[in-house]
């Protein structure tokens, strides 16, 4: 084997952490055998090392009080008599609530010991397993809701991952024995509606020489997007590529620091190259250089509750709030598909439900339907693609509610911004994990606490922009840490109606971002921006808006357009000129008007003098006396507090 995992496995062999000694204390299977034991006996059964370890291969987090069950369900694809038994177990044993997650699965809760072993027997009947949905395991796989349908699917990976699967699920050989968890997407379409960059391996869609495969990324984790391991697979290279992989992985995986355990460490230390000629060897055979990546966008069905597949039917999507769903209304749903479709559900990555195959004459029945009216009003743009993690009603780790956070600010958005022909990924994730995938919204939110005008401890965001789920796929980057949730609210209001205001024909939010918000001004600027409209509508109560205008061919640097700004806000607040001449700078600052002397008699009453002060240097007519970067501006406005004087 290469050097360099040697070396790094020895650099970092020295000690195991807490979770690899309560590995080897039994087998994991030995757990599962005494189910039924532990459920008859309740927790005198169950050994501190069960709950906090073994009883997490198979799916089972225990709460303290009760248990939250996650169901493994490959690409998201439920048959009928899957849908409805999730839905029967959902309304006998865990108060009628479904948690429909980023992974395309689906997790129960509030299930009591005693159930556990009837719970599990039920699911296995219809064909569900638990097996390997948390701790140190091969997660569930990922793909297109659509795979299979949509007329951008190229190639179909439901029987790629149904092989896979039958190398390692409930295969006793591979159930807790990796260094860390691994999580796995495969995705045959052009549209990236599964997040296929942000997986510890990663097989995009591809074209090379004329043949279609997948090229192969690795190593993504929070905050971080695979890199490319420059390796082509056609379809049936996937599975041997696969298991090499999870050996390499097994092998010299490290061991010691849980924090720095994911695959990309090991692949950082080592070298990508160095990495994948080790999976080469560990399989014999000499995989192909990258192709081209095809995957392009978001989703083909971006903004659309139903699209027309290949079968000339139509697959339609009920939008599930942060994935909040009922048991009674899977029931209902499966009864529904399989009255006017084949009976079929997928679960998508944003936490939606597809039901596939509705023939076209049936479209308008089926839309009348009870179930279908009673989700329709989410069919907005604000729910659409929206992804909500746990939070902390259900989560130890989460900081704020989320779910209901995200929920409150879609219903305030769409009551404000009405936009058509639009999309917006808006992700919550309720701490800093991210398991709602807030780094690559294009408005993402993580909770925090933060201190309200009062300076009181409220439930807050670090708020993000500008993250990417394209071929290009990264993070945002925050634009203003610990808002209150209260405020965030107004900061996205005011990015949304930018673009509304600036936005082509059917252009989405990421694609005006890079076209019109980043190209023209400075992410500085897109800060201060935001924050001046919440401080005149919010603070103040002024009904006024500063608005992005076209932008001017001299704003070059942060300094120009805090110049261009405060003239903008002079004139708003005023309702004169701050200078004769603004087209061009030079003649504004040579031929001023005679207003050197700062008169607050000039601005909106209701402006504080502290505000007006600010505006007027923004705008002064001494270069230097001027602040050169925003971050000086916000500091002043946030020092002030901007209070009436």
């Amino acid at each position: 084997m290469t050097p360099h995992l040697l070396n790094a496995q020895k650099a970092r062999a020295k000690k195991i952490n807490k979770i690899e000694k309560i590995k080897m204390l039994k087998e994991p299977m030995d757990v599962f055998a005494r189910l039924e034991d532990i459920a008859a006996d309740g927790y005198e059964k169950l050994d501190k090392e069960d709950s906090a370890y073994f009883l997490k291969c198979f799916g089972l987090f225990d709460k303290g009080t009760d248990f939250m069950l996650r169901i493994r369900i490959p690409a998201g694809q439920l048959n009928y008599a899957q849908a409805v038994r999730i839905g029967e177990v959902a309304k006998k044993y865990a108060n009628d609530y479904i948690d429909i997650t980023t992974r395309m699965q689906i997790e129960l809760r509030y299930l009591h010991i005693a159930d556990i072993a009837k719970v599990l027997k039920s699911l296995n009947e219809v064909g569900l397993s638990t097996f390997q949905t948390g701790v140190d395991n091969p997660r569930n796989i990922l793909t297109d809701p659509l795979d299979g349908i949509a007329y951008d699917n190229i190639i179909e990976t439901m029987p790629i991952i149904d092989e896979l699967q039958s190398e390692f699920l409930q295969n006793p050989q591979w159930i807790s024995v990796l260094p860390r968890k691994f999580n796995t997407g495969i995705l045959g379409s052009l549209s990236n509606s599964c997040n296929i960059f942000g997986h510890d391996c990663c097989f995009a869609l591809a074209q090379k020489d004329g043949i279609f495969g997948f090229n192969v990324y690795l190593g993504a984790r929070v905050g971080m997007q695979a890199k490319d391991a420059n390796i082509f697979l056609q379809k049936e290279e996937v599975a041997l590529f696969f298991k090499s992989l999870l050996s390499i992985f097994k092998i010299y995986g490290y061991r010691d620091n849980r924090n720095k355990n994911r695959l990309i460490y090991l692949i950082n230390d080592v070298g990508i190259e160095n990495f994948v000629e080790a999976v080469k060897k560990e399989a014999s055979y000499p995989f192909s250089s990258a192709g081209t990546t095809l995957v392009q966008s978001q989703s083909v069905a971006q903004g659309e509750n139903k699209v027309l597949g290949r079968d000339n039917k139509f697959a339609y999507k009920v939008t599930v709030a942060a994935g909040i769903f009922r048991g009674s209304d899977m029931i209902e749903l499966a009864h529904t598909a399989d009255k006017f479709a084949s009976g079929a559900i997928r679960l998508s990555y944003d936490q939606n439900i597809y039901i596939p195959s509705i023939p076209k004459k049936s479209l308008k029945e089926f839309e009348s339907c009870k179930i279908i009216k009673d989700y329709a009003r989410f069919n907005n743009l604000y729910f659409n693609d929206m992804i909500a993690c746990a939070g902390r009603k259900t989560c130890a780790f989460g900081v704020i509610e989320n779910k209901s956070d995200a929920i409150e600010m879609a219903d305030f958005l769409n009551s404000e911004v009405r936009i058509e022909n639009a999309t917006v990924r808006m992700n919550w994730s309720a701490c800093p994990k991210g398991c709602g995938v807030n780094g690559i919204a294009d408005i993402g939110f993580e909770g925090c606490k933060a201190k309200d005008i009062e300076g009181n401890i409220v439930d807050g965001v670090h708020l993000s922009i500008s993250g990417k789920i394209t071929r290009l796929a990264k993070e945002g980057k925050v634009l203003h840490k610990a808002l209150p949730i209260s405020e965030a609210k107004y900061h996205v209001k005011y990015l949304l109606e930018c673009y509304a205001d600036f936005k082509l024909k059917n252009e989405t939010f990421e694609a005006f971002d890079d076209r019109y918000l980043r190209a023209n001004y400075s992410f500085e600027a897109i800060k201060f921006f935001t924050k001046i409209n919440y401080i005149l509508e919010c603070q103040l109560g002024l009904d006024v808006k500063f608005k992005f205008q076209n932008k001017p061919k001299t704003l070059k640097k942060e300094s120009d357009e805090i110049f261009y700004f405060g003239v903008e806000l002079f004139k708003l607040l005023t309702g004169q000129n701050r200078y004769e001449y603004i087209e061009d700078f030079e003649p504004a600052l040579t031929r001023p008007k005679k207003i050197d002397k700062y008169e607050v008699s000039k601005f909106n009453p209701k402006v504080p003098k502290k505000l007006s002060e600010i505006i007027y240097l923004m705008t002064h007519q001494d270069k230097r006396v001027r602040p050169k970067v925003f971050s000086e501006i916000l500091v002043l406005l946030k020092d002030t507090m901007l209070q009436q004087e």
